[in-house]
């Protein structure tokens, strides 16, 4: 049994729906179906009865809830206290378009953690942090950036990319038949043009080059149209409502993931900055990036880690 199962566990009992869950907790829903069933064999009880309709606790998850939950409150005061640290150290965190939901919650008692308000594109958080100008940033960032700015990396969490196309045909799209879109615009598209280019030449997916920040909003909605094609939805998109007339499609053979990084500067051996960072990325998981269909660019840190391992 392990803290982040119980995690899992008071995340499906609080929302009772595994997919909103999954979302909550940034993890593939396979992926949290399949710890649920481990912490369950773990344990050797039934926690939830769920079928394809609903999800309810059972009597004896009902009684393990309160137990689950001091638990994870006990394991987060001996994480503050093993930090030593008071409640008034202050760190700025930069981010892209996403952060944990219960940011705040992970690090109560740990830090007056302060969200900067500049939502910039994730090559200038990264830059941020290694100026000196925020203290941690989550963003998308390749092993090239961490080494180019003397960074440390932590993976906090991942998207399961998927396509849109113009309905009503809602079957998985193979990645060769999927076209991906690249802006000119590349002081905010950076790190976006890399990834779809990396895509591209590794699956046989199709470029098209714009010019009107048409990769996310109505803007993406409009080129999906014109396209007639399943188009690669960027992590910005990634929970944005559709228009009636487009739908969602899974990619498959390969599924592209997005990471997401928390990034700090190598140097910074501060103890607030260290414990923030434990905090937030201790009990993340694999989120679905060693399934074998799961594809990322050969430069992510979490490629170069598993063929480094």
């Amino acid at each position: 049994m392990e803290l982040r199962q119980l995690r899992y566990f008071v995340a499906v009992a609080e929302e009772l729906n595994f997919g909103r869950a999954a979302q909550r907790l940034r993890i593939a829903g396979p992926s949290l179906s399949q710890q649920i069933k481990a912490l369950e064999r773990d344990l050797g009880v039934r926690l939830f009865d769920r079928d394809h309709r609903s999800v309810a606790l059972t009597a004896t998850g009902e009684a393990l809830l309160t137990d689950a939950r001091a638990v994870l409150e006990h394991a987060d005061r001996l994480r503050r206290h093993a930090a030593g640290l008071t409640g008034d150290t202050h760190l700025r965190l930069g981010y892209v378009n996403w952060r944990p939901p219960d940011l705040y919650e992970r690090v109560a008692g740990i830090a007056d953690l302060h969200v900067d308000a500049w939502v910039l594109p994730s090559h200038a958080q990264a830059a941020r942090v290694a100026e000196g100008s925020i203290d941690l940033a989550i963003c998308w960032v390749q092993a090239a950036d961490i080494a180019e700015y003397e960074l440390e990396a932590r993976l906090i969490g991942a998207d399961l990319l998927y396509a849109v196309s113009v309905g009503p045909d809602t079957l998985p799209v193979a990645s060769r038949d999927t076209v991906v879109l690249m802006d000119a615009d590349t002081n905010s598209w950076a790190s976006w043009n890399l990834y779809a280019g990396q895509f591209a030449r590794d699956t046989g997916a199709r470029v098209v080059r714009i010019e009107d920040g048409g990769i996310t909003g109505s803007g993406f909605f409009e080129q999906v149209r014109r396209l007639r094609q399943p188009v690669l939805n960027s992590p910005k998109g990634q929970h944005t409502a559709l228009p009636p007339d487009l739908v969602q499609r899974a990619i498959v053979q390969p599924a592209p993931y997005w990471t997401w990084w928390l990034v700090t500067r190598r140097d910074d051996t501060r103890p607030a900055v260290r414990a923030v960072a434990e905090a937030l990325t201790n009990d993340v998981g694999s989120l679905g990036l060693d399934t074998e269909d799961a594809w990322l660019p050969a430069t992510d840190p979490h490629q170069v880690i598993r063929v480094e391992g």
